[in-house]
């Protein structure tokens, strides 16, 4: 048990570092992004501010979101939430340390939120079982820092671009330039682990490159065609595949298959396997079955241990300002030893979230169609479902397509080559589920 409270005395070694100045206090620290730069002022009142006022959102409660959890709670802050969709998997108790085979099937935030409060005395865990897009604005508003622990790009994107759209801008009336009120930056932290491998990332939004501004570092998954998979498999996960998207349907029919079930893991590891000797190829096994049926991304404690904890040691330099923040990207390649190189992220000028928006030449006879799918394919923006109205150079109506109650309306626009709908040089402006920005522009020229 430890304890967590304001007693003089707790937590003797944060005191240290929040009492007292050094050379490189004030060198890369929180508060040289302002202008003029905020200076480091010793005090224990920080570590007051830690436990009693400051709030840290962790956004995901599985293998990163565990040890975040337990390093921020056990680094002096003293209110935290949790906010994770997800329940407890068996499969998750080999490296999510908070949780117990008792707990199988429980919300992960609801689990790690009590087991927090249980171990470590005097802290405040509020858990937060629902997607990120279930809470709004205001919402999040409410953070000083936010870290992430996820798993999925798109999460990350919906999480910037949210965060983005808080910061307000202020006009400077001599220049007419827009700078950000940092006043109303939240600092977002970023971790994510793959094996041996990790990174870590601080971002300031509207000031420093966001996750979107660097989205076409990250390739789009490629899905395997089904021809290949049916035909001619060239690995063990297409074997498992072949199992799992054929001959399961033709076994079970219409009845869907709970990818859980460790009979189903079985029938499918023991067909894949057939499947496998059948064409020469190794390496099928059910844990190799198991992951790719559920698309588990390998995971290694250790590696989520040290990922998160230098996740954490960021959140602690932001909200204390006491040394150099991460600037601003750090990757942990532990396959190849303990090697750990920092690089800086600049911000894209194009940016959907952050920036002015994308530039795309499309032929003048294409059809809106066309168009969107363009959109979908350009790593700039990867749109699901998009839908466009003119903010200038419309022909005729502004908005080109609704999606939703009024979709019907503008089906016809989709055959429409978009030289009918808008004049070259048109700034369009687009909404997508996956990206909550009110202004993804998009600039049109014809080719």
């Amino acid at each position: 048990m430890t304890t967590h409270d304001s007693t003089p005395g707790t937590f003797p070694d944060l005191s240290k570092l929040l009492t007292r100045t050094g050379l490189l206090a004030n060198v890369g620290n929180y508060g040289t992004i302002f202008d003029p730069p905020l200076p480091f002022e010793p005090s224990a009142d920080i570590l007051a501010f830690m436990q009693q006022h400051a709030r840290v959102l962790v956004v995901g409660a599985g293998g990163l979101g565990c040890e975040l959890l337990k390093d921020l709670a056990l680094s002096g802050f003293g209110h935290l939430d949790v906010i994770d969709m997800d329940t407890i998997d068996v499969s998750n108790l080999n490296r999510q340390f908070l949780f117990r085979k008792a707990d199988v099937g429980r919300p992960k935030a609801t689990v790690a939120a009590d087991f927090i409060m249980k171990r470590v005395s005097g802290v405040s865990v509020e858990a937060h079982h629902c997607p990120i897009q279930d809470k709004d604005a205001e919402w999040y508003r409410q953070f000083q820092v936010i870290v992430m622990g996820l798993d999925s790009i798109e999460a990350r994107r919906w999480l910037n671009a949210m965060i983005c759209s808080l910061v307000v801008f202020e006009v400077d009336m001599s220049t007419g330039e827009r700078k950000p009120d940092l006043t109303t930056v939240i600092p977002l932290v970023d971790g994510g682990t793959e094996g041996f491998s990790g990174h870590v990332r601080v971002m300031y939004p509207c000031v420093s490159g966001c996750f979107e501004c660097t989205l076409n570092l990250f390739p789009p998954q490629q899905a395997v065609p089904l021809c290949t998979i049916a035909e001619t498999p060239r690995n063990a996960a297409h074997c498992v595949l072949y199992a799992h998207l054929i001959e399961a349907p033709k076994e079970f029919g219409e009845e869907k298959m709970d990818k859980d079930d460790t009979s189903y893991q079985q029938w499918v590891y023991e067909k894949a396997d057939a499947r496998a000797r059948q064409f020469s190829i190794s390496g099928v096994t059910l844990m190799q079955t198991q992951g790719v049926i559920k698309n588990i991304i390998p995971a290694i404690a250790s590696t989520n241990a040290i990922v998160a904890a230098a996740c954490a040691n960021e959140v602690f330099k932001v909200l204390t300002n006491s040394s150099a923040y991460l600037n601003n990207n750090l990757m942990y390649i532990g396959g190849q030893g303990v090697y750990a190189p920092t690089f800086k992220y600049e911000r894209n000028p194009e940016c959907i979230v952050c920036g002015a928006g994308v530039v795309m030449e499309v032929a003048a006879a294409a059809t809106l169609t066309a168009l969107m799918e363009l959109m979908n394919a350009d790593t700039r923006l990867r749109l699901r479902a998009p839908s466009i109205r003119c903010q200038s150079g419309a022909v005729g109506d502004e908005t080109l397509y609704m999606r939703g109650v009024l979709e019907s309306h503008y089906r016809a626009n989709l055959d429409r080559p978009i030289a009918e709908l808008f004049r070259n040089g048109a700034v369009l402006i687009v909404t997508d589920p996956s990206v909550p920005s009110p202004c993804i522009k998009v600039a049109v020229q014809f080719a």
